[in-house]
């Protein structure tokens, strides 16, 4: 009787497709952790966007999330996943070049410049090689950078040149995340120092905050109308979609250990632990200070958590992100509620979401928090550079706690500098701002589509488009149908 054949890719442990060194488990985390982080853009920072901006602005938002998405995958592979990740180019960037051929894909992940070494020139940490292909740490890595660049658009939704994003979306993953993503991760000056991010409240969060508000500014504000009214269209969208930032955060922090060990289930649940915190403490605040609680200010109290915590999200303890999750819950309430209304600055930039308050000033937090909270112990278990540990842990904590501090100060002044540049280049081809038709009219003058199938909200009247005038009437005549809008 013959013998069966099968393809390759079911030898088990027999074949190419499944080499010594691949750990099905951590591909499979790993695989699931970046699913988890896509849907948290797609779809939901599409949902959450189209629904908590005026509906007249509500399909040029979702849009702006979706095409970012799609465009970052592309550029990604294509020459920024190893500007991120790759060889040193310069302490702060790698070689560029694509990530897209079989041999390189199919090969066990590798991240070249991370191995570290001690003061005297002896191996402290050897290079970081996760036991699966690096096709999964490609599209794992994609993930983040694309979240990145939406957050970003949170701070300039309702009024930015869609033609002006469509080219501001390379240029700023190009020229500004690379740089944080391997000063941090992929082994740049920063990661050596020993600067501590763990997934992203510095390369993600500090930088689409600050890279935000500096786009805002260049930008200029939405029209006086919006700025005076601007209500969410669909307030339990908005919850859903802020249900899928939640619940995806698991693979956000979970993701970033490389693996599916001890230290990502920490992450996971500290991820929680502080986001319901801050979601709690955001709703007491406006409940004693304004007498009623907000679903939009415990959504932004629920976000500020999940942006505290990661930095140090599998490096502290339990206590720690309770104790972050007060701190979320609080200080960016206060800069959002008190320091925004008084410092003129801040009045004249306007920050759609406030995407500075609930990301930068809630990363930075989290950052420093990190140097004081982060558990020896648990640092072990993560970090390269031995002995690490937050500063109430004394030793070298205090140095870490000032590490933190400088770290967070270079991301905050390369996106400045970087995104005004980029802003400015921009703006020499292509206006960064909408004309001011569009601006009046929304989604209709910008798209030709809208949201819902209602007139109203900025929308010029239109009887061949939005059906029956007010002297119209159906003289007793049976509709056979919906309106048809044409």
């Amino acid at each position: 009787m013959a013998a069966t054949v099968v393809p390759g890719a079911y030898q088990a442990n027999t074949s190419l497709a499944v080499p010594d060194w691949l750990n099905k488990g951590d591909n499979a985390w790993q695989m699931i952790s970046a699913t988890l982080v896509g849907l948290q853009s797609v779809p939901g920072l599409v949902i959450l966007y189209g629904s908590i901006v005026k509906k007249k602005w509500a399909v040029n938002s979702a849009f702006m999330a979706l095409y970012a998405f799609a465009a970052v995958v592309i550029c990604w592979v294509t020459w920024a996943y190893k500007m991120s990740f790759g060889e040193k180019l310069l302490p702060f960037w790698g070689k560029a070049g694509p990530a897209l051929g079989q041999k390189f894909l199919i090969e066990q992940a590798a991240l070249p410049a991370t191995v570290h070494y001690h003061k005297n020139g002896t191996l402290e940490t050897a290079m970081a090689t996760p036991y699966y292909p690096m096709a999964s740490m490609v599209w794992f890595q994609c993930v983040f950078a694309a979240i990145t660049v939406i957050l970003l658009a949170g701070s300039v939704l309702g009024r930015m040149n869609i033609k002006a994003w469509m080219a501001f979306v390379p240029l700023w993953l190009t020229f500004s995340y690379t740089v944080g993503a391997f000063s941090l991760w992929g082994g740049g000056f920063l990661f050596q120092w020993g600067v501590i991010d763990y997934s992203g409240g510095y390369v993600i969060h500090l930088s689409s905050g600050i890279a935000g508000i500096t786009a805002a500014y260049w930008v200029g504000p939405r029209s006086k109308n919006d700025r005076e009214r601007f209500p969410p269209n669909n307030v339990l969208l908005m919850l859903a979609g802020a249900g899928l930032l939640w619940m995806g955060w698991a693979g956000f922090n979970g993701g970033d250990p490389y693996s599916a060990n001890i230290d990502s289930s920490m992450a996971v649940l500290n991820t929680n632990i502080c986001a319901a915190t801050s979601l709690l403490v955001w709703t007491w605040l406006d409940v004693i200070f304004f007498n009623k609680p907000s679903v939009i200010g415990a959504v932004q109290g629920m976000i500020t958590g999940l942006v505290c915590i990661t930095p140090g999200a599998g490096l502290v303890q339990g206590w720690a992100a309770i104790v972050m999750g007060i701190l979320s819950g609080s200080v960016p309430w206060f800069t959002m509620m008190i320091v925004h209304k008084r410092w003129t600055l801040l009045q004249k930039i306007d920050d759609t979401l406030a995407v500075f308050h609930t990301h930068a000033v809630a990363g930075f937090l989290g950052g420093i928090l990190t140097g004081l909270f982060a558990e020896p112990t648990l640092c072990s278990l993560f970090l390269p550079v031995a002995n690490s540990r937050g500063a109430v842990y004394r030793g070298v904590g205090g140095v870490q706690f000032l590490k933190q501090i400088v770290g967070g100060g270079f991301v905050i002044g390369w996106n400045i500098v970087a995104t005004s540049i980029i802003c400015f280049l921009i703006s020499l081809v292509i206006p960064l701002r909408m004309s001011e038709e569009q601006l009046k009219i929304g989604d209709d003058a910008v798209h030709g589509e809208e949201a819902y199938a209602l007139w109203g909200d900025g929308e010029k009247y239109d009887m061949t488009r939005h059906g029956f005038s007010s002297d119209d009437t159906m003289h007793g005549k049976t509709s056979s149908g919906a309106t048809q809008v044409v």
